[in-house]
């Protein structure tokens, strides 16, 4: 649950911590964390949203001639960095961006996520999410660059000696309470040198936030211990990729879950299935959003249990949407499609309109599936009308285009300029020539 500071509560806690420095952070459109340090001396004014910093200078913000961008700080956010000094303490709080004539700034992605959670107040909704990220942890080299070298064997659930990245995971999770999350597991994943950390479930806005704070101090803590960590997709080939699995459900203002139905074969009540088939209606259109990378897409084929699939299942894993076995007042939807790099601002706010466009529409989803995709034909998958992700990052921007839902979602401003960068870093990946290429047909043609 969030802190519920007043302005009166940072000065005291500024005071009484002995904070020196607040670092005032903020994301671009990609979900890259920015920031500018301040001193305490400066609290007044950055309470008072007087904090000014150049937008031309961020990637998809705005041109040099309307460049002044001010930062509204979240109280609610505001935490103590454990890893700084404990005299002359660092602060953080995340922040909104504004325009100076006061209006939130449309290519802010945290504030898409909360034009799309109010949008679900209205429907009388509160969106519930629980993420879980995974992240590789690999060596570093002698000037402390990140390489993919990892001398660790260790598979899914292992422990140490073989597991050698438990005592950087065990910091990280004691760092991140520190920090105000409340983590319910962390363990080894499928790759060697892979890991998952789980924190508990909440609003949508808190989660997101808590999204980027478990970034910066898994990178942190890893760097820390010699290491380096990366939330890159598929690091390396041949083994799993890293997911960010997305949990998902709705509440009504009282806290029930709506997502929940006794009656029902699997549990679930008429708002999940629609709110299924709203995921899968927009998921093609929303790949470029929950799946942003050129990298994202060597993640999403088949043999490495990431989905490709468009289908679900209450018994399986192989399919897009799985639900969890749970139910009751833990019933929920979980996307596997979004990985770790992902924007998680915007991933949840087209994760949230897609469904709420299923609801609104009572989209049903087809039957669920429960049975291993991965081992149909294509015949049989054909005869179930089972239709496949996006294959690259060309294609989901194409389906991207394709959805004006999803384009409204992100507004006029970031679908614009999203599209561009994207199929601009696309095409300085199609120029390359890769180590595969040469190896394939250097000495054949």
């Amino acid at each position: 649950m969030k802190n519920q500071y007043t302005k009166e509560d940072i000065y005291r806690l500024v005071e009484e911590e002995d904070v020196e420095f607040i670092r005032l952070q903020f994301t671009d459109m990609f979900g890259m964390l920015k920031n500018i340090a301040v001193t305490a001396s400066q609290l007044e004014r950055v309470l008072n949203n007087q904090c000014m910093f150049d937008g031309s200078a961020i990637e998809g913000f705005v041109r040099i001639e309307e460049s002044d961008m001010l930062l509204y700080p979240d109280y609610s956010t505001f935490e103590i960095f454990p890893w700084r000094p404990q005299q002359g303490k660092v602060a953080r709080m995340l922040c909104d961006v504004y325009r100076p004539n006061g209006e939130p700034f449309e290519g802010d992605p945290r504030h898409v996520l909360k034009r799309a959670i109010q949008k679900a107040a209205e429907m009388g909704y509160v969106f519930s999410v629980g993420p879980e990220c995974e992240f590789f942890l690999f060596n570093t080299d002698e000037n402390g660059m990140p390489t993919t070298n990892t001398l660790e064997e260790a598979g899914y659930f292992d422990i140490g000696p073989a597991d050698f990245g438990e005592n950087a995971r065990r910091d990280m999770v004691m760092t991140l309470e520190d920090m105000g999350l409340v983590i319910e597991a962390s363990h080894h994943e499928m790759a060697p040198a892979q890991h998952e950390i789980d924190f508990q479930y909440d609003e949508a806005l808190t989660t997101a936030d808590n999204i980027m704070t478990l970034k910066l101090a898994v990178r942190t803590v890893a760097k820390r211990h010699g290491l380096h960590a990366t939330f890159m997709p598929k690091p390396k080939a041949n083994v799993n990729g890293s997911g960010m699995h997305i949990n998902m459900s709705l509440h009504d203002k009282e806290g029930r879950n709506l997502f929940a139905d006794a009656e029902d074969e699997h549990g679930l009540s008429r708002e999940a299935y629609y709110f299924m088939g709203g995921l899968m209606k927009h998921i093609k259109g929303m790949a470029a959003i929950t799946n942003p990378l050129v990298n994202s897409y060597k993640r999403l084929v088949p043999g490495f249990e990431a989905p490709v699939y468009i289908a679900w299942s209450s018994t399986n894993r192989s399919p897009l949407i799985r639900i969890p076995s749970v139910r009751g007042e833990s019933t929920r939807i979980e996307l596997r499609s979004p990985d770790s790099a992902a924007n998680p601002y915007l991933t949840l706010a087209v994760c949230l309109v897609a469904g709420l466009d299923g609801i609104a529409n009572q989209i049903m989803p087809p039957e669920s599936v429960d049975c291993n995709i991965f081992a149909m034909t294509q015949e049989e998958r054909n005869r179930l009308q089972i239709d496949h992700l996006p294959s690259t990052l060309e294609e989901a921007l194409d389906e991207l285009e394709k959805d004006p839902l999803i384009c409204e979602v992100l507004g006029g401003h970031i679908a614009k300029k999203y599209i561009a960068a994207k199929r601009s870093e696309y095409l300085r990946y199609r120029s390359q020539v890769s180590e595969w290429e040469l190896q394939e047909y250097l000495n054949k043609f």
